[in-house]
């Protein structure tokens, strides 16, 4: 019995970090599309940039954290209670927590630190790293080699940069 306990233990531990890994490289590629959009929107307010990601990681968040709950809610055929939801939500954080860097590069441009073209440079370098990052991490779970692990990277990178190209493209 210990060992089935220790195997369901470990798969949902395996599965919230697949839930948190998920949400983080669904935030860094909506940062890296808002920061791009508004840099072109305002190319020298650093701090509306910032009001930009910060308030859109939110709204997103919250789209998810609804959205989520009402499904779970209906799927298990179970009223929504506090517990849930706060459950959820916490899950869903990773979504915000990957504007964090990006959004504090930002606000070193907003007060001054940096030119708000530095700010904006070092918010997408920084959005670009977290991609990455986060095939590294996904590659260490999954067991992979070397070669596996740079083509993770890579696809991870490629992705979040086509579709910051495709929503530039749309959205000008």
């Amino acid at each position: 019995m210990p060992v089935t306990s220790h195997r369901r233990a470990s798969y949902f531990s395996r599965a919230a970090m697949g839930q948190r890994l998920a949400g983080f490289i669904y935030g860094t590629i909506i940062v890296l599309a808002v920061v791009v959009a508004a840099a072109r929107a305002y190319p020298h307010k650093a701090g509306h940039i910032a009001a930009v990601v910060g308030v859109t990681s939110v709204v997103f968040w919250l789209a998810h954290v609804y959205a989520h709950s009402l499904a779970e809610s209906v799927a298990d055929d179970q009223h929504l209670s506090l517990a849930r939801l706060r459950r959820i939500a916490g899950r869903e954080a990773s979504i915000v927590e990957a504007a964090l860097p990006p959004f504090v590069a930002l606000l070193l441009g907003a007060f001054g630190l940096l030119s708000t073209k530095a700010a904006v440079w070092l918010a997408v370098s920084l959005g670009l790293a977290v991609l990455v990052l986060q095939g590294i991490i996904f590659a260490r779970v999954e067991g992979l080699g070397r070669i596996a692990t740079l083509a993770v990277v890579t696809a991870n990178l490629c992705l979040g940069l086509v579709l910051v190209c495709l929503k530039l493209l749309v959205s000008h």
